[in-house]
């Protein structure tokens, strides 16, 4: 490390004051009370006395504060602190007590940092875990009563292999889910982006879950009929998935006999943006924070129940965030909900 001096001249010249002119009054009463004073060799003693005590005091307090200042430089060192190691060392106490400040700060960042992230972990494996845990105790079950005997009945059989089927078919989900987020955000996906018609796209989506909504008695709709086609520039299997997932969410969320809505609008020149609206029972503000996170369900007895893996709000941001796009949310509880989601307009 180098050696960068601040130089406490301030500090060395009051002291150098007090030391002369205490020293220059001593030596003025001496030579008075001997008889033999003169304003020559009091000057001459006043400068001789302020050049060595200046320069002394100088030399010491830089080299004392220096030692010690070392040794909280090597201290910080064995931390790693790159903020610490590429600088040269100060004796200026000001700079050095904002540098250690703001080292502090940055450390405490960075355990409250490593504490959340820690949290997340084990909420993330734990939900992980309840998730397989549950069709693979559910399959297994089905399998041994069926090894226990349950075989020889044919309606037995049928009835249980066909529940197994449907476990299997959660696990199948909720890995390629997890297969999907993980390469979303490693940035492991190509999206192949072409113009396509958003109106049809939502169409397509409102076909594929209408008998879906049906059993809830809730409509499907535009807010207007849109007569004319409205072109985006993305990846059309993915916003097909986005949009699925967002209308899926609010049909499985939403009220018997009510409705979701969707409207199409400009943003800016080359954004449009899609608001899916429904009047269910809205989300609590205290949950939206955390939405987007895998796994994570505001009614984790219910939601589960309705089943889904738990992952598609949060494929959903990463699809939106992939594309250079943002998602939004508005809930007000007991009301509903409106996901909303920016597109590139094709012109």
């Amino acid at each position: 490390m180098a050696i960068n001096f601040k130089k406490t001249y301030t500090f060395a010249i009051i002291s150098t004051f007090y030391i002369t002119v205490f020293a220059t009054g001593f030596l003025s009463i001496l030579l008075w009370l001997f008889h033999e004073f003169s304003w020559s060799i009091c000057l001459l003693f006043a400068v001789s006395i302020a050049t060595f005590t200046f320069f002394v005091i100088q030399y010491r307090v830089e080299h004392f504060i220096y030692r010690r200042v070392k040794k909280i430089y090597d201290d910080v060192s064995l931390l790693e602190s790159t903020s610490f190691r590429n600088q040269p060392i100060t004796t200026d106490m000001a700079t050095l007590t904002h540098q250690v400040k703001r080292f502090a700060m940055d450390k405490k960042m960075e355990i409250e940092t490593l504490k959340i992230r820690e949290e997340y972990r084990r909420e993330f494996l734990g939900n992980v875990s309840h998730e397989l845990k549950t069709p693979l105790f559910t399959v297994q079950g089905y399998l041994s009563t069926l090894l226990d005997g349950a075989m020889s009945d044919k309606s037995v059989r049928k009835k249980y292999l066909e529940r197994a089927e449907k476990g299997v078919e959660r696990l199948i989900y909720i890995v390629e889910d997890l297969d999907m987020i993980s390469k979303l955000e490693m940035g492991d996906v190509n999206l192949e982006i072409d113009p396509f018609d958003i109106v049809e796209l939502v169409q397509n989506v409102f076909d594929l879950l209408e008998m879906k909504a049906d059993k809830k008695n809730i409509i499907l709709m535009f807010d207007r009929k849109y007569s004319k086609p409205i072109s985006v520039f993305a990846d059309k299997g993915k916003i097909q998935q986005v949009v699925t997932n967002l209308v899926m969410n609010s049909v499985k969320y939403g009220n018997q006999n009510g409705t979701t809505e969707v409207t199409i609008e400009d943003l800016i020149d080359d954004k449009i943006i899609v608001r899916i609206r429904d009047n269910g029972e809205g989300i609590e503000s205290h949950h939206i924070p955390r939405l987007f996170e895998r796994f994570f369900r505001v009614d984790k007895s219910g939601a589960r129940s309705e089943g889904g893996s738990g992952l598609g709000l949060s494929i959903v941001k990463h699809i939106i965030e992939a594309h250079g796009e943002k998602i939004y949310i508005e809930s007000e509880y007991g009301k509903g909900s409106e996901f909303s989601f920016t597109l590139e307009k094709y012109k």
